[in-house]
């Protein structure tokens, strides 16, 4: 055999064995595809499964903490002034929560409230009432209007918790009921779903001067520094320390510019303990209108807050923290 014909049947041999491997090649391309897109359907199957008992999950743990005798659920102290709309549409919608044990709504308007308004609400809580339990409503009756009201002390409160709530707020119960999870692990913090942040001004001739931010600076940078009253969880001794033991110079500010009653108490918290507070995750429906921090200048009017309430502690007190507890019990992915 010429040294040719060897060369060309090498060559055919070569051709065929590249052919041979691209087939190959696409054969096993196909079926890896294939296997990848089952694999997916099985996952997404799974999931959905998974999500579908989830519910049966979430009540199963919420009636163990109903039944569970060192819980006592917690105290609804709620926030209003001239909204009667909002009231009703927020009590109705928390009377439903499964942890929540009574209502205090801080009432500092000129009138009480009217006969009409407190028989609505307590059919409300009547109709919701749950294996004979109805949730009890009060009315804290104040002269004075002032923003410190809503942390007046409440001698004969049954619960340790309180979550202090606006009147135009409002979460999903089962949001609640997890953040009141994650107080019952820390209940000498502050919990709450709306962090806000300070800065330490860097300018030499500012020193221990502090600026506020709001949430686009938490967003931001990941840190935080406080959570708002408007919706937090807090233990009642903290009810009786800002009112008895808090400096009254701190009061009689925030009465007199009717604001940051809320730094006041993130203050009040942390300098109690020397511990961060705890921002959890969740969905806020507003179903008013916009409040202070929309009239201009309110930054400004609470980075001086911060500053007079600096001095009056002697120090700062707030402490950063990057940590956001989340329920991944309702997430696809955590």
């Amino acid at each position: 055999m010429g040294g040719g014909e060897v060369s060309k049947e090498m060559g055919a041999c070569s051709l065929a064995y590249r052919r041979g491997d691209q087939k190959l090649r696409k054969f096993v391309t196909a079926r890896s595809t294939k296997f990848l897109l089952f694999c997916c359907i099985v996952f997404v199957l799974i999931t959905i499964v998974c999500r579908s008992s989830r519910p049966w999950v979430n009540s199963s743990i919420a009636v163990a903490d109903r039944n569970s005798g060192s819980r006592k659920g917690y105290t609804l102290l709620m926030n209003t002034w001239k909204r009667y709309d909002l009231l009703k549409k927020s009590v109705s919608h928390y009377a439903s929560c499964s942890r929540l044990d009574s209502i205090h709504i801080v009432w500092s308007e000129p009138n009480p409230p009217s006969d009409s308004l407190t028989k609505y609400l307590q059919n409300v809580l009547k109709k919701k009432s749950r294996d004979g339990h109805e949730v009890e409503l009060r009315f804290d009756i104040n002269q004075e209007d002032s923003l410190n009201n809503r942390f007046k002390e409440i001698k004969d409160l049954k619960t340790d918790a309180v979550f202090s709530i606006d009147d135009d707020i409002i979460f999903p119960c089962h949001t609640v009921d997890f953040a009141f999870n994650v107080w019952e692990s820390a209940p000498d913090t502050m919990v709450g779903f709306v962090p806000r942040v300070h800065w330490p001004e860097k300018s030499n001739d500012k020193a221990n001067y502090y600026t506020y931010s709001g949430w686009w600076s938490v967003w931001w940078s990941g840190t935080y520094s406080m959570v708002l009253s408007k919706a937090a969880f807090f233990h009642k001794k903290y009810l009786s320390l800002y009112t008895n033991s808090m400096p009254a110079s701190i009061r009689e500010f925030t009465t007199k510019n009717r604001n940051c009653e809320d730094i006041a108490m993130s203050f009040l918290v942390a300098n109690a303990t020397n511990a961060p507070a705890i921002w959890v995750k969740g969905k806020i429906y507003e179903i008013g209108s916009t409040g202070i921090s929309s009239i201009g200048g309110h930054t400004e009017k609470r980075t001086h807050c911060l500053n007079r309430f600096v001095a009056e502690f002697g120090k700062m007190p707030l402490v950063y923290s990057s940590m956001k507890a989340v329920d991944s019990r309702n997430l696809w992915f955590w």
